[in-house]
């Protein structure tokens, strides 16, 4: 590991792959952009941790919740906000579009443990009128909005 490396933080590993996989992987590298096939599996692997440990659902994790429903059905804006009420602790924020014919499209930021989030995905889910969810986690946390002490 060089001095520079140490400096930010890095590990350097070698990893050796099939010749088909490493032209997928040169691939994935020019179409998304990636400065580096290393930048590139970092975030692979980075992308993949966040799923193993949101399977295990103690871990405490960020994330958005990207709901698309219909506004136009009766009570499911109260319904929708009793949940996230109910879950105010985990509930950061939401922002809200209006697409076309009535629907909207919402996403949530959460923060909690894995199992809670999408305890919380599944109630929003299921409220008539909500057409689809998908929960994306992240291991890196928001940091705290008041640091304990402050004034």
């Amino acid at each position: 590991m060089g001095k520079d490396d140490a400096a930010e933080g890095l590990r350097r590993v070698t990893v050796s792959m099939a010749e088909e996989t490493f032209r997928s992987l040169d691939r994935v590298v020019n179409e998304r952009g990636f400065d580096s096939r290393s930048q590139a599996i970092s975030e692979m692997i980075h992308a993949q941790a966040a799923q193993h440990l949101s399977k295990i659902g103690t871990e405490v994790m960020a994330g958005t919740l990207t709901l698309v429903y219909d506004e136009s059905k009766s009570a499911l804006l109260r319904d929708l906000s009793k949940i996230m009420r109910e879950h105010i602790a985990e509930v950061i924020s939401s922002q809200h579009i209006l697409l076309e014919a009535d629907h909207v499209l919402e996403v949530v930021l959460m923060q909690g443990p894995a199992r809670r989030l999408r305890e919380i995905t599944n109630k929003l889910v299921t409220c008539k009128g909500v057409k689809s969810a998908n929960l994306t986690l992240t291991p890196n946390l928001i940091p705290p909005l008041h640091a304990k002490g402050s004034k």
